[in-house]
């Protein structure tokens, strides 16, 4: 069936990549393969290494380093496109481009850019971002894991979990404590690991969802680092934690709200199809009021995100907006394909169908990125409550 994706507002660039990203992706990631990976829980790297050598991961980077420099509304754009075709795949590039290559770009030395970014760039680097840990999911800074200096760098040690992507990854930026003795938010270090160096453990998790970029539990036992992997200052981590949470919060509402178009369509065409008592079940109205209260809930979640988007482009830091939108979109994200799953009816259940996929994929986004508690925390202080 036709897109119920509404393009308005974007630019006629915008809309080209729009179309040339899902000409990619239909490509190299149609249905079937999809179905293929998620089953056997297989990164999707055809499709991400195509998305690579077309140049749509230099979206992300400034152009001194190959990269595009593109606007916050041409991310939203690439990322919303992603999340429309397949979730997992947005989480892919995602975990590279925003959660660890973030910190390169925004907090990294000259040298330590120009030697990671342009690997980001073209598919030959991914990396992925250590920071959870079994006993610090939203409490970042009561974290563990302890990077002790020694001469020419540091060693670290300690256990991080539910790291997304981390089993695929070159390298791993890893969030540790430099100086135990400093209060909660201070004395923490963020560092660039090779995944492959002596001492590092990586250990498939099995999840509910998201398996295609399934979740790894990482060991550090005495790994050495050094001084010029470190990114950003020493102790000074939790302030650029704070700068950075704007694009993986955007990042992550761009996707679920692609998604709830991509969840609707297909339970629209169902309906469609599906005969019940002589007819298409699409013309009972207690399942086109199912399927508008869908689209209308894609729609908050692309207006919330677009809005967080034009801010930023703005200059605004869009601090109330981001966390609003990041709310509104996973928890539509799930809202919608728990619908989809009850006009599928017993189909929705079955796992041939993609729709107890959406249903599994979609319930990690009020939990990952900062649960959705933690976004009203942020909204509660902001109204000084």
């Amino acid at each position: 069936m036709k897109s119920l994706v509404n393009t308005a507002g974007l630019n006629e660039d915008q809309k080209m990549v729009r179309e040339a990203v899902l000409e990619i992706l239909e490509a190299t990631l149609p249905k079937e393969e999809i179905r293929r990976i998620d089953e056997v829980k297989e990164f999707p790297l055809a499709a991400y290494q195509a998305l690579a050598e077309s140049g749509f991961l230099g979206l992300f980077f400034e152009e001194q380093y190959g990269g595009a420099g593109a606007s916050y509304k041409d991310l939203t754009n690439f990322m919303e496109t992603l999340g429309y075709h397949y979730a997992g795949i947005g989480q892919a590039v995602m975990i590279t481009t925003i959660y660890a290559g973030g910190h390169v770009s925004k907090f990294g030395s000259e040298e330590l850019k120009a030697r990671i970014i342009p690997g980001i760039i073209d598919g030959t680097i991914k990396m992925a971002l250590a920071m959870s840990e079994p006993g610090t999911g939203s409490d970042v800074a009561g974290l563990k894991t302890k990077a002790v200096k020694q001469d020419g760098g540091y060693v670290l040690n300690g256990t991080k979990v539910w790291i997304s992507g981390a089993h695929m990854a070159d390298y791993l930026v890893v969030i540790a404590k430099t100086d135990p003795t400093a209060e909660r938010h201070q004395g923490l270090s963020t560092f660039l690991v090779d995944a492959k160096s002596l001492g590092v453990s990586i250990n498939p998790l099995s999840m509910l969802g998201r398996r295609t970029t399934h979740a790894n539990e990482v060991v550090f036992e005495d790994v050495f680092v050094p001084e010029e992997n470190r990114i950003g200052e020493e102790g000074k981590t939790w302030k650029n934690l704070m700068k950075g949470l704007a694009m993986e919060r955007l990042g992550l509402a761009a996707i679920s709200a692609g998604n709830c178009y991509r969840i609707t369509e297909d339970a629209a065409e169902y309906a469609q199809q599906r005969i019940q008592f002589d007819q298409p079940i699409s013309k009972f109205q207690v399942i086109q009021h199912k399927l508008v209260d869908m689209w209308i809930m894609a729609e908050q979640a692309r207006q919330a995100t677009y809005r967080v988007a034009e801010l930023l482009d703005a200059g605004d830091a869009a601090i109330e907006e981001t966390s609003v939108a990041k709310i509104i979109a996973t928890e539509n994200n799930f809202k919608v394909s728990d619908i989809g799953l009850q006009v599928f009816g017993g189909s929705g259940y079955a796992m041939e169908y993609d729709m107890q996929m959406y249903f599994r994929d979609s319930r990690v986004g009020p939990i990952g990125g900062g649960t959705n508690e933690i976004q009203k925390n942020i909204l509660a202080k902001r109204m000084g409550l």
